[in-house]
């Protein structure tokens, strides 16, 4: 029987091992391609590690782009989405699990059924909307829009539905308003849900590109992913080595955030009934 378990152990390590090669192979040739010459990332067999290892790549990107300035504008948006969802989802979120109200069930099924809903069919009216405001080519044009969303309200009711209502009774019980139980009781609970939010909505954020390619109309307001889309395609070719190498600078910000908070998002997911 310790045989059978030994064996069953080595195969799954060796699924498991193979997944993860599938996962991050290509990540791996991303990065080693940013190093490579637009020859070589273009001669057929393709090539694994760099024959020739230049930093041509990354010289053009930080010179010939306004570095600066498209990454100042993603991380304002990115950061500006993120804490904008993480406190109107949870707000809504608390009174949808804790509160009850007259048509709670109804804007509830609302939230549902605007989470079924594909972005690309709101994409136009959103942009017709965002445009009679006059938001366009603005910074605050491609954050409004993205403050809350149907996922992260569910998210966070999934959650406050597992906490112990005793807490809501004790806080109005102590003579505390809904504010401040929901601010001093429930929010600093709410931490692997918030995490788990914050990282989604980050990464959905920093890597979104239709929206701003869209609304985003001068370079002043470029996003990362936005400028490396238009500055390394041309008419004729694509730089594939400018496009790796931006690449590469765009994933490891997010990369970093999610291996420092990987266990809180793992124990969000674990506790919000999300399998």
């Amino acid at each position: 029987m310790t045989g059978m378990n030994v064996r069953g152990r080595v195969l799954l390590y060796g699924v498991l091992t193979v997944l993860l090669l599938v996962v991050i192979a290509p990540f791996v040739w991303m990065i080693l391609g940013s190093f490579k010459t637009q020859g070589e990332l273009l001669q057929s067999p393709p090539t694994w590690w760099p024959e020739t290892v230049t930093l041509d790549n990354y010289t053009q990107l930080f010179s010939r782009l306004n570095f600066k300035q498209y990454f100042f504008n993603s991380t304002v948006v990115a950061v500006c989405v993120t804490a904008g969802n993480l406190l109107f989802c949870s707000m809504l979120g608390y009174a949808l699990a804790m509160l009850d109200f007259k048509g709670k069930k109804i804007l509830f099924a609302v939230v549902m059924g605007t989470l079924m809903i594909p972005g690309v069919v709101t994409f136009v009216p959103l942009f017709v909307l965002v445009a009679n405001i006059g938001l366009i080519d603005t910074l605050p044009g491609l954050i409004l829009p993205f403050l809350a969303a149907p996922f992260g309200v569910f998210l966070m009711r999934q959650f406050f539905l597992g906490l112990p209502r005793d807490l809501l009774d004790a806080g109005r019980v102590d003579g505390a308003g809904e504010l401040r139980i929901f601010r001093q009781i429930f929010l600093p609970l709410a931490g692997p849900a918030l995490a788990t939010l914050g990282i989604l909505t980050f990464l959905g954020s920093w890597n979104n590109f239709l929206w701003p390619l869209v609304v985003a109309q001068q370079e002043k307001t470029y996003t990362l992913p936005v400028a490396l889309a238009l500055y390394s395609t041309g008419q004729n070719s694509t730089q594939y080595g400018l496009l790796l190498a931006g690449a590469t600078v765009v994933v490891v910000p997010v990369l970093a955030i999610f291996l420092i908070f990987q266990r809180r998002v793992i124990e969000g997911i674990a506790t919000t009934g999300i399998k």
